[in-house]
């Protein structure tokens, strides 16, 4: 199984900037090794430079693993950003696909990922439509009091809903 480590951005900064600028103005990289043999870059590999490099010009942190990885139910709940017991549930409830070689849950990381982007996308469908009935129903007339309460109200109301 091949592990990701996260890798911090570094503390200069120019260096990051002028490799970013250096790979956003060639469609394509060449690698020079020590000997000073040179190798074109794949598309790929230089798209993926290029989305790591602008990450760290933002001071983002930076993991690069394969999608085929499997994660222990640990490293699926943090890249989730829930509990892992609350993660053990979505999995009980069959929302993730998982497999069980030994007595251990293993999941995919292309499971997990398509999981995180589906939850992503149904909240920005939710709050569009929250937003849609909030303008219908005339609430943006309403005061920011007004809308405090009526949201804790509704906050209350609301079924639990682990996904």
């Amino acid at each position: 199984m091949t592990t990701s480590t996260v890798t911090l951005p570094p503390l200069d900064h120019d260096s990051v900037a002028v490799v970013g600028r250096l790979l956003s103005h060639v469609p394509s990289a060449r690698l020079v090794g020590p000997d000073g043999e040179s190798v074109a870059l794949p598309s790929e590999v230089h798209d993926v430079l290029i989305e790591v490099v602008a990450a760290m010009e933002a001071g983002q942190a930076i993991t690069v693993a394969p999608v085929s990885q499997v994660l222990t139910t640990s490293q699926a709940a943090e890249l989730l950003g829930v509990s892992r017991p609350t993660l053990v549930k979505m999995l009980d409830q069959h929302l993730i696909p998982y497999d069980r070689p030994n007595r251990h849950r293993r999941l995919r990381l292309a499971d997990v990922l398509a999981f995180r982007q589906d939850r992503s996308s149904q909240r920005r469908a939710t709050l569009a439509e929250m937003t849609r009935q909030a303008v219908a129903d005339g609430a943006y007339a309403e005061s920011a009091d007004d809308y405090v309460t009526a949201l804790a109200d509704e906050r209350r109301s609301a079924p639990y809903d682990v996904a």
